[in-house]
């Protein structure tokens, strides 16, 4: 049996400070400059700044936090539904606004994420991996595993998924090993291998093992995977990478991963981040940490539900967490007063079974939770159902965290839809055949489990309210103070710019 993997308690604590502290430092020096698509020449802060910027990088990890220590770990799929409709749906950009259209219509994750979403390869959730780093330390499947979680809501089977489990692995493992390479290289077990976020990664390294020059390497990214969008996670994740490998010091690497150009607020961010858990508060120079701060400045688009206001606050909660996450989890992670480290501890960090399980889940379907109980109704196709053709519709359950078989189940639609039971051995099916309708409808779920009654309800859209989405354009929201369904059922119609503008 393996050893755990003991870490030093002050030590860790240092490193999950001085990760956030990244965080803000990285994202301060990129945001005047977000999605410029061409490069800079930045040595330093400029603007000089006086605090930190606000990002939505660091806030929605925030509310993430709060959502964690309010309804425990390990988290659930449905909650980051709740959680965004009720603190997030500001936040217009792209994937973030289709994200909580899609929630405002009743869709929940991991459907939520990609269904009419023209945006699931942006950077919206690789932004987001230092929470599941910091309270998964050196357990960099587990991690991955969380940010698949996170990362379905408005990315569900896109390379932000795999660009948000990739960090979150590459940090976690930052906690016990330093050297870039074995780390990318962990990072890269926890993804596929041939999507774009690994072949561009890849195509990085090999530039600076074959001796290219830096600027010859930001070229051949933009080249190679160029995209319209300046936030597209496929070159700015060559573009991190690129200021990791090429830089000489803590300052140098956030300047040429933030002078690659694009979405210049997140790629110094997440490499500000991963600098801070390898090098802790001392590899963080004065210079670049005292003119921002300590204090966390929210964006004008992030629901007060009580986050924290300083690193310092940030960081206890976090380790609260972690310490939680490592009494229930049994995973290979203990904390103590002097760090021990296993003999066999490349070993543990290379392990991927539960990345490969979470990228195994089913995306077409939706998630709801009453009480204990996980209820996921499996689309199998859209979530739009045509008048007169039958759709196999299946249910499995988890009851706290483990898949459960329902001892009865029923499934109940509007007057004149018809659900036909069907037998798949161990699972729970039906045939769904609706008559012509207009607008979308709910089905209603009951089972019992244990001997327990539980409800949920699924939306599904007609093809009136379905009829798709032009690409490369922003989203229709609904108006401010929307339920799971909008009572009005009416639109409004808001036009946004590009992320940050």
């Amino acid at each position: 049996m393996t050893a755990r993997i003991i870490l030093a308690e002050q030590e860790y604590r240092d490193r999950v400070y001085a990760c956030w502290l990244g965080k803000n430092i990285g994202g301060t020096l990129g945001a005047p400059d977000e999605t410029k698509k061409y490069t800079h020449s930045l040595t330093y802060y400029d603007p000089l700044p006086d605090k930190s910027a606000p990002n939505d990088d660091l806030d929605l990890q925030l509310v993430w936090l709060v959502m964690l220590e309010k309804e425990g770990l390990p988290p659930r799929l449905a909650d980051f539904g709740r959680y965004w409709s009720t603190y997030l749906w500001r936040y217009p950009w792209n994937e973030y606004g289709f994200c909580s259209r899609n929630l405002a219509r009743g869709l929940m994750p991991p459907i939520s994420g990609w269904f009419e979403n023209y945006y699931v390869d942006e950077m919206g959730s690789p932004i987001r991996s230092e929470l599941w780093a910091c309270i998964a330390p050196a357990d960099p499947q587990t991690a991955a595993s969380l940010a698949w979680m996170d990362s379905a809501l408005d990315h569900a089977g896109g390379e932000g998924t795999y660009g948000e489990m990739f960090w979150a692995a590459v940090e976690s493992a930052g906690f016990v090993l330093s050297d870039p390479l074995e780390l990318i290289r962990i990072g890269l077990a926890m993804i596929p291998p041939a999507c774009a976020i690994s072949r561009v990664i890849r195509e990085v390294v090999w530039c600076w093992q074959h001796g290219i020059r830096y600027d010859d390497a930001r070229e051949r990214v933009t080249r190679i995977y160029w995209n319209e969008q300046p936030c597209n996670a496929i070159p700015n994740h060559g573009y991190t990478v690129a200021g990791w490998l090429y830089g000489q010091d803590f300052g140098d690497r956030l300047c040429k991963a933030v002078n690659c150009g694009f979405d210049t607020d997140c790629t110094g961010a997440t490499l500000g981040a991963l600098l801070g858990i390898l090098g802790g508060t001392g590899g963080i120079p004065r210079q670049w940490s005292d003119p921002i701060g300590a204090e966390i400045v929210l964006h004008e688009f992030t629901g007060d539900c009580g986050v924290p206001r300083s690193l310092g606050d940030l960081t206890d909660r976090t380790v609260a967490l972690a310490r939680r996450l490592a009494e229930i989890n049994g995973g290979p992670t203990a904390f103590g007063a002097a760090a021990s480290l296993p003999a066999d501890l490349r070993t543990s960090l290379y392990r991927n079974e539960k990345a490969f399980a979470a990228l195994a889940q089913d995306v077409r379907c939706g998630s709801a939770v009453d009480r204990d109980l996980e209820l996921f109704l499996h689309y199998h196709g859209d979530p739009v159902l045509y008048p007169g053709i039958a759709r196999r519709m299946s249910l499995t359950c988890r009851l706290h965290g483990v898949e459960v078989q329902p001892e009865l189940a029923l499934l109940e639609g509007p007057v004149g839809w018809q659900a036909e039971p069907v037998d798949v051995g161990d699972g729970l099916a039906w045939d769904v055949t609706p008559p012509a309708y207009e607008q979308a409808v709910q089905l209603k779920i009951t089972v019992s489990v244990q001997g327990a009654a539980y409800n949920a309800a699924f939306t599904v859209l007609s093809p009136n309210e379905a009829q798709g989405y032009p690409n490369g354009v922003q989203s229709t929201v609904w108006q401010p103070g929307m339920a799971a369904v909008p009572a009005s059922g009416k639109r409004v119609e808001i036009s946004f710019g590009p992320r940050g503008a």
